[in-house]
């Protein structure tokens, strides 16, 4: 029997199988879901901002941001068991909520998300599986680690399972 484990902003989750992983409310933040599917080890990150750097402060907490806990959470992921070599990604998220100014820095964010998720994975070398990213609609996803499956909800739409 599975436990369904809730994942918070800028927080991460990692487990092996049956469980399933559920974040809600992606707007402009990007669910990462990674995935080794020969032992059934899988996370889930929800990262809020793209890039750590933009903060000087030592205290950051390193889950809100891509280019930090896709990190972190590998490594964790590979104590857990996982092979680094044999993950894989799909990932939610990055939508533009609202109207915005032109050349708005914040109506940017969910964009500036999805390509800071990108290039960290692209130099970890986890392949995407799947996306469900950008337009202007939130979104739930669940991560079921028996299949690997992530299944995005969001108002008004049907489920899709990528």
């Amino acid at each position: 029997m599975s436990d369904l484990l809730v994942v918070g902003i800028s927080d991460y989750k990692m487990d092996r199988c049956p469980n399933v992983f559920v974040t809600y409310a992606l707007g402009s933040c990007v669910g990462i879901c990674l995935y080794d599917k020969q032992t059934k080890v899988g996370g889930l990150s929800h990262i809020m901002l793209p890039e750590s750097s933009m903060f000087k402060n030592n205290e950051i907490n390193r889950m809100k941001f891509a280019d930090t806990a896709i990190v972190d959470l590998v490594q964790n992921l590979v104590r857990l068991g996982a092979d680094s070599r044999k993950l894989t990604a799909k990932i939610a998220g990055g939508a533009q909520m609202f109207e915005v100014q032109q050349g708005s820095m914040v109506g940017t964010i969910g964009d500036r998300n999805i390509v800071s998720v990108k290039n960290t994975l692209h130099g970890l070398k986890i392949p995407i599986l799947a996306e469900d990213t950008g337009l202007n609609y939130g979104r739930t996803v669940y991560f079921d680690l028996e299949t690997g499956i992530m299944k995005v909800q969001s108002l008004s739409r049907s489920i899709r399972e990528f």
